[in-house]
């Protein structure tokens, strides 16, 4: 069955789906995007992934699309057309179509495409039953990574430098040696007193939808977080390491660079949490 993709208004065949050349995602990178999990046919914290996008839209000061009653039915909609029951769901606005001109353009509406693809959950739970190597790359991202914007060349560089390294994923590491997150996901580890740390939020990270919730998690089985920043040398003696996202869920990482993260294998802390968060999360589908 061929892709359907969502394009202002339009369901299309994924190859025939396109933009406008003055679309100002397309000239400028002015817009923002979410990306939902989707497992047994069910959006994974959709709620909260709508309100990140609301939340990115006033900082961009990009008009929504769209009311978000209507926005569910599209991401529903793309869902049903594609079949879809486990893989993901992407959305991306951008402030619309106008003349190439820095500042805003004083009349355009906003552009909405919607895409979906399919996840094997097989390979992706190996994946985390083997663990993955993470490669330290320098942070030169911008002052606002808390917006979850479509301008990543940096984060896009990070990844390729980790890819040609060996590596699945990349952690950005600060002027000041500290960890801020990684690539594509929220960065973590276990200490060696036993604590759950992370990085707290600012502007150097995205608030994490997975993050948000593996930290509810993380609470209700006893486990004790500290947020604060960690540095390189730190995650590296630690007992366990792992990553967050909607598209990896919790990832074990069992080598940093080329130090190895505790046993090597997958820490029993970070298989924990993954069971927990996948299953909190299905029930909040559900509900």
């Amino acid at each position: 069955m061929p892709r359907i993709a969502y394009v202002n208004g339009r369901y299309v065949p994924h190859a025939q789906a396109s933009v406008h050349v003055e679309d100002r995602g397309y000239q400028f990178a002015d817009g923002v995007y979410e990306v939902c999990a989707v497992k047994n046919g069910r959006l994974l914290d959709e709620g909260p992934h709508l309100d990140r996008l609301d939340r990115s839209l006033r900082e961009l000061r990009i008009d929504p699309p769209m009311a978000r009653p209507a926005l569910r039915v599209v991401l529903r909609e793309v869902m049903r057309r594609n079949l879809l029951r486990d893989g993901l769901l992407y959305f991306q606005v951008t402030r619309g179509v106008a003349p190439r001109d820095h500042a805003f353009p004083a009349h355009a509406a906003s552009s909405l495409v919607v895409t979906a693809r399919p996840v094997d959950l097989v390979k992706a739970q190996a994946r985390a039953e083997e663990g993955v190597r993470a490669v330290t790359h320098p942070d030169i991202r911008w002052k606002r990574c808390d917006i979850k914007a479509v301008a990543l060349l940096p984060n896009v560089l990070a990844k390729q430098a980790a890819k040609e390294a060996g590596g699945y994923e990349a952690w950005l590491v600060d002027e000041t040696g500290h960890v801020t997150e990684g690539s594509s996901t929220n960065a973590w580890i276990v200490d060696t007193d036993g604590n759950l740390v992370t990085r707290a939020l600012d502007s150097a990270i995205l608030g994490g939808i997975t993050r948000r919730m593996l930290m509810q998690v993380a609470q209700e089985a006893g486990v004790h977080i500290i947020e604060r920043p960690f540095t390189v040398e730190e995650a590296k003696a630690a007992r366990e390491a792992f990553i967050t996202s909607a598209t990896s869920f919790v990832t074990p990482v069992t080598q940093i660079d080329d130090a190895v993260i505790g046993n090597g294998r997958p820490g029993s802390v970070a298989m924990r949490l993954r069971e927990l968060y996948i299953m909190a999360s299905e029930a909040l589908a559900q509900a």
